[in-house]
């Protein structure tokens, strides 16, 4: 494999070919894909390293002591062997990086091989292709987090570690000095605590950057505009708290903290600056001056960092992995925004080149990151790896069980929750035909509930008796996400007609699970909860629409807004990503109008991802562009689409209103009262019902289902990887 390394003796920085790390107990290796460039840790190691020897000591004081004491102990010659030995050696660079769980160490069961991991440490994190990393310095990457964000991992803990230093405080004022990378970072923590910040850096670039990122004020320590500021933010009294992110030799930073502290004020140094305080400034105010140290407490433990003994968060409630693992929280929910900082994006194979522009200053940047090989297409881009839509069994129609032709269709409920009970219930318990066998829930009271409301024959929590039931024909799958595909296999192997929420499954292996047990039961009677096609008002504008010729554009806004607080749907390590769970809608209804299966998907999100972008390809050239924002205005209808083909426009709107326009400009217009808004489960139900009552084929065919769910799912692999994904057909 390859790493970055430098020789501290001569400054040479090379890409050496050195051996893979073996993986031991206790850690993972881990592959590569984006590692950050500290502008200020690693270019000063890098300058320093360039250096004379004269230069290197006054650099380095601590270390001429600790020659000094060497000397003494051990003599001349030896303390001269010793230092020369160290020096003319390669060391290596980097301390914050993301990549992909490669092997897993006896004694880790928190992260599994493919993994998405943000990893720190400066012996562990470093620019190479693998890393050997112990369990207290990695955390997982939350879903939908781009790795060259999650890159800033460490850096972030750094900035964390600081801020919890100062002890912020809603409301109050604060003073960031230095605006490079930590000091952004600082500025933005600051912010969303509720803190007002400003900002100090003699470079306006950067302290516009500030300001765009929640900096009340921002200016060069020279002028009169910083301290005119804090004058007005605290009426006159100085700022709570100052945060020295600085580098140099300057002693500014420091005079500048005590001039406009207020009394009893709080200091924390977060840099490396010089620290020769003014003794009457501080002894005046008796400001508090405190240090920062890395990423937060573990660090320079080796039994922490190491031998991976954690801290009992009763006593210590922000280790340095605690730290790394709310940053990235706070990057995935869109609290913080790393994307601006980032300056320079540059191929791993171009690190010295890199380096040297930015210690000759002809790459000026907060933030560059090496992207590694694996991430790279011809297009420079990160690829994802393929989604496969899996081969669907073929099985004959003997498979549908016999039933009386005259006795109505028997159903189960499994779960008994808010959809099922307002949107499937109501039209199931009055339709001719159909008799409510039992509800199974987990708990016994909303069974009962459910029984006495729609009812039921009978409530129970017990799943198995009900699959054993022969005599239900359909088991309707109405619980959480996690849960659906093991349901449904379950149901499946029963023989059991299925109808299952969307999503069908959350991984490919789930989907996977699901057609071995078709295959296994010779049982293919499965719908999915793909309710949009059957919208009455949807279905009369496409027939109005007419037969299409060539390429359609589609595009569909989905103005879903946003969850409470405390929403099951929030719980996106169990129950997956939001779109994971409803995104099925939208893809199933663009591909039942286009009247095909899509070929790729392309799906960037803001920062956060708050707000998704999907585009869809298909095999004819048409696309599909689905915009699913949960930051909308809650006033502006939830889902408005237009189809564009052959000069002609179909345009809905939620469901209230659709027309149908062409090139000679007559149109055909259909609309209904808001509360006649009709989203089609019962036209859904139906038809599903139907199919059990007659045998014939499913409302959706199962080649569509699988479709549809591989395209969901690939929403996701595309937004951890950052280029189009293909979905591949199984053979």
């Amino acid at each position: 494999m390859k790493q970055v390394v430098q020789n501290y003796k001569s400054g040479e920085l090379a890409v050496l070919d050195v051996p893979v790390p073996g993986c031991k107990p206790g850690g993972v290796l881990v592959r590569s894909a984006y590692s950050l460039i500290s502008t200020g840790t690693e270019l000063m190691k890098v300058s320093e390293a360039g250096m004379s020897m004269l230069g290197k000591a006054r650099s380095r004081p601590d270390q001429v002591a600790k020659v000094m004491q060497s000397v003494a102990t051990n003599g001349v010659p030896a303390t001269y062997r010793k230092v020369m030995g160290k020096l003319d050696s390669y060391t290596p660079l980097g301390y914050s990086l993301c990549g992909v769980v490669e092997q897993v160490g006896t004694g880790i069961d928190d992260v599994k091989v493919g993994d998405l991991v943000a990893c720190a440490g400066n012996e562990h994190a470093l620019h190479a292709e693998l890393n050997w990393v112990p369990k207290n310095l990695y955390a997982r990457v939350p879903d939908g987090l781009a790795p060259r964000h999650a890159a800033f991992g460490t850096v972030g803990s750094i900035a964390m570690q600081g801020v919890r230093q100062g002890e912020p405080q809603l409301g109050e004022v604060a003073l960031v000095i230095g605006l490079g990378l930590i000091g952004q970072l600082v500025v933005q923590l600051l912010a969303a605590s509720g803190v007002r910040v400003v900002g100090v850096d003699p470079d306006p670039v950067r302290c516009e950057l500030a300001e765009r990122l929640g900096a009340a004020a921002c200016g060069d320590p020279a002028s009169a505009a910083v301290e005119t500021a804090v004058a007005e933010l605290t009426d006159g009294h100085g700022v709570d708290q100052v945060y020295l992110a600085a580098g140099g030799g300057s002693n500014q930073p420091v005079e500048l903290a005590a001039k406009l502290s207020r009394d009893r004020g709080r200091v924390v140094d977060i840099g490396k600056c010089r620290l020769d305080l003014p003794w009457n400034a501080y002894y005046e105010k008796e400001l508090d001056v405190r240090f920062s140290r890395s990423y937060g407490p573990g660090r320079y433990d080796p039994e922490y960092e190491l031998e991976g003994r954690d801290y009992p968060i009763g006593y210590v409630r922000w280790t340095e992995r605690r730290n790394l693992a709310c940053f990235l929280d706070l990057l995935a929910r869109g609290r913080v925004d790393v994307e601006p900082l980032v300056s320079h994006i540059a191929d791993f194979d171009d690190a010295v080149e890199t380096y040297q522009r930015l210690k000759d200053g002809d790459l000026k940047a907060v933030a560059v990151l090496f992207r590694y090989p694996e991430q790279k297409e011809e297009a420079g881009e990160a690829e994802a790896p393929a989604v496969t839509v899996p081969a669907v069994p073929r099985i004959g129609r003997a498979s549908v069980p016999a039933r009386a032709a005259k006795a109505p269709v028997r159903l189960a409920f499994v779960g008994a929750g808010n959809y099922a009970t307002s949107m499937l219930l109501p039209h199931l318990a009055q339709r001719e035909g159909v008799a409510l066998s039992t509800v199974v829930t987990t708990t016994a009271l909303s069974a009962a509930n459910a029984k006495r409301k729609f009812g039921f024959a009978e409530a129970t929590t017990d799943l198995d008796a009900v699959l054993g039931d022969k005599s239900i024909d359909a088991v309707f799958v109405v619980t959480r996400h996690s849960s659906h595909a093991e349901l449904t296999r379950k149901a499946l192997l029963a023989g059991k007609a299925v109808f299952v929420e969307k999503p069908l499954a959350l991984t490919e292996d789930e989907l996977a699970g699901v057609l071995a047990a078709v295959e296994e039961s010779g049982n293919d009677r499965l719908q999915v909860g793909f309710n949009r096609r059957f919208a009455p008002l949807l279905q009369e504008a496409r027939k109005r629409f007419g037969i299409r010729t060539g390429p359609a554009s589609l595009r569909y806004l989905v103005n879903a807004g946003r969850l409470q607080h405390g929403s099951w749907y929030l719980q996106q390590g169990t129950e997956g990503s939001r779109f994971a769970g409803e995104g099925g809608h939208f893809i199933d209804t663009a591909s039942w109008l286009l009247q095909a299966d899509p070929v790729s998907v392309y799906a960037v999100a803001t920062s956060g991802n708050e707000d998704l972008q999907v585009v869809l390809r298909y095999p004819d050239g048409s696309t599909a562009t689905i915009s699913y924002v949960t930051t909308g205005s809650s006033g502006f209808p939830k889902e408005t689409l237009d189809l564009v083909a052959d000069g002609k426009v179909l345009r809905l709107d939620d469901f209230v209103r659709a027309a149908v326009y062409d090139s000679s400009r007559k149109r055909w217009v259909s609309s209904r009262l808001p509360k006649a808004r009709d989203k089609g489960q019962s036209a859904e139900l139906a038809a599903f019902v139907k199919a059990v009552r007659t045998g014939g084929p499913m409302p959706v065919p199962l080649e569509s289902l699988v479709a549809t769910t591989a395209a969901t799912l690939a929403v996701q692999a595309g937004l951890v990887g950052g280029a189009p994904v293909t979905l591949a057909r199984a053979r």
